[in-house]
Formats: C-alpha cells, structure tokens, sequence
C-alpha cells in the first residue's frame, strides 16, 4: 500500500509540475492577467475537470506560481550570502517588509529557509575579491568571496552587494516570473497569507548582512530624524527590534531602491539610458550600502 501512495504521490508532483512549466508559458506569452485554467489543460491535453483536482481555481494557480517566484528569488539571495561565507542557517526566522505587485501588502513575516540559486557572476564587487581561477558553473552563485581555505574575506557593504546582484541577475533570468511578483497587480487577485513567507526571504537575507554587520561595529546608521523617530521605532519594533531605528528605516528605503533599480532595467527602461547596466548597478548597490552606514 505504501509503495502504491509513493506512487501516486509521484505521479500528482509530476502533472503539477506540467501544469506550472505551461502556466509560465502562458505568463510569457500573454500576461499573468490572461492566464487561463481552460488554456492550460487544453495545451497539457487535460479536461478541465481533471485540473482543477490540483488547482481549483486560476488564483490557486496563480498563488503557486507566485510562491515558486518568490522562494525561487529568495534561494537565489541566500546561496549567493553563503557563497561569501557568511553564516545563514537554512529556516532562520525574520521578518522583513516585503511590497508585492501581486497584492501581498507590507506585514511582518516569518521566513522560511530552503535553496536553490540562479545567480550568476558579474563585475567586480566592492569589498571583495576576485577568486584566483575560479570557474563559473550555470547557475551558480557569484564566485567573488567565496570562503574556502585561502580564498578572499568579504566585509559587509561587499556582501551587501553580492546580495544585491543576486537578486539583479535571477529578475534578469526570470524576467516574466519577476514581474509577477514586482510588476503590475494581476486585477481580481489578492495575495493569500500563503505567499507571505516566501515574499520576505530575500529581504531576510538583506536583514542578516545588516545584523552581522551591527553585531561587529561594522555599520553606522545614518540620523534619524525627528520627524521620523516614531516610523523608525515602529518599523523595528515590526521587522527587526534587534536593530537601531535609524537603520531599519534606512533599510526599508534601500530595499525600495534596490527593487526599483531591477525593476528599471528588467522593465526596459534603461534603454538608451544606461549603457553598461552591470557597473552602473553594482556602484548603486555599493552607494546603497554607503548610505545604510556600511563602513567597508
């Protein structure tokens, strides 16, 4: 009997995965607006009643799709942290301030750990060093301060960047998956609790360069201002009570940025703008750390 349930359990995650791979067919080739259950079993040659024994409606669809985006994102951030040797154990809590354009408003959340990456390397980092012969696998995290015997030391604001261009390079390979997640709401849809968790992840990993950094003396957050006392106080109080006011407020104002650099270039609009994307993203992403206080 068991071998008969593992069996068939196989068989469900084998026709879920085929009902994903099409349903992000069709997100790039129409729209998350249009995506279309009838569409969707019509191409895997299903009846329509069959599909919805895995996903009753599009907006259960939709949120898988949404998930797999996310965690997928926030794999991505955690490999490339770890690749720099930092220490960042899978399912670690944290709650981090996460807008979603899919509908998922910003809450504190719980974070869950899991892992697969699709950073890729890039130019050079600032804080880091580049590892003498290494090789570049598909897929792979950025090299530059990888902590292997010999290998290079990191220091914060150059984790911080490693990170940053993480998230850069899986938009970039993921263009249509980002912007279900960071474009234009899909209208009719809201953003169960479910996607909450898996929406904080990346920034989770932001959050962590940050406390290591505070742990070690290594960051100076910027003034708070009067005026802004009672937001800071809030938003730590929310998201990270382990961190100073001024720098979770200067944070969340670094994470609107970050996503609105990628979002620039994933979108288009740096088009005949901006000619070498990768320098003019890792400067940013560096000055981004300069003005959280990140001291090297």
């Amino acid at each position: 009997m068991t071998t008969v349930r593992g069996a068939r359990a196989r068989a469900r995650d084998e026709v879920t995965a085929a009902i994903k791979d099409e349903a992000r067919r069709q997100l790039a080739a129409e729209g998350a607006a249009k995506l279309s259950l009838r569409a969707v079993a019509r191409e895997l040659g299903m009846v329509s009643s069959a599909l919805y024994r895995y996903f009753p409606s599009r907006d259960d669809l939709l949120t898988a799709l949404i998930v797999d985006a996310y965690d997928a994102l926030g794999a991505a951030a955690e490999a490339a942290l770890r690749a720099t040797g930092a220490a960042f154990p899978a399912g670690a809590p944290a709650a981090a301030p996460v807008t979603s354009g899919t509908g998922a408003s910003t809450a504190t959340r719980t974070t869950p750990g899991a892992g697969v990456s699709a950073a890729s390397p890039g130019p050079a980092v600032p804080g880091a060093s580049a590892t003498p012969g290494a090789s570049a696998t598909p897929g792979a995290p950025p090299t530059a301060g990888a902590s292997d015997p010999g290998g290079p030391q990191v220091t914060p604001r150059g984790r911080w960047v490693v990170v940053c261009r993480a998230v850069r390079e899986w938009a970039k390979a993921h263009p249509h998956e980002y912007a279900l997640i960071y474009g234009s709401p899909v209208p009719g849809y809201s953003a169960p609790q479910a996607t909450v968790a898996p929406a904080s992840r990346a920034a989770h990993v932001l959050l962590a360069v940050l406390r290591e950094a505070h742990r070690t003396d290594g960051v100076a957050p910027p003034p708070l201002a009067a005026d802004l006392r009672a937001e800071g106080e809030r938003l730590a109080a929310e998201l990270a009570p382990d961190l100073p006011p001024a720098l979770v407020l200067a944070f969340v104002g670094a994470w609107c940025q970050l996503f609105g650099l990628v979002s620039f270039e994933v979108f288009g609009h740096f088009h005949r703008v901006v000619e070498d994307p990768e320098a003019f993203f890792t400067h940013a992403a560096d000055r981004l750390g300069r003005d959280l206080g990140l001291l090297r």
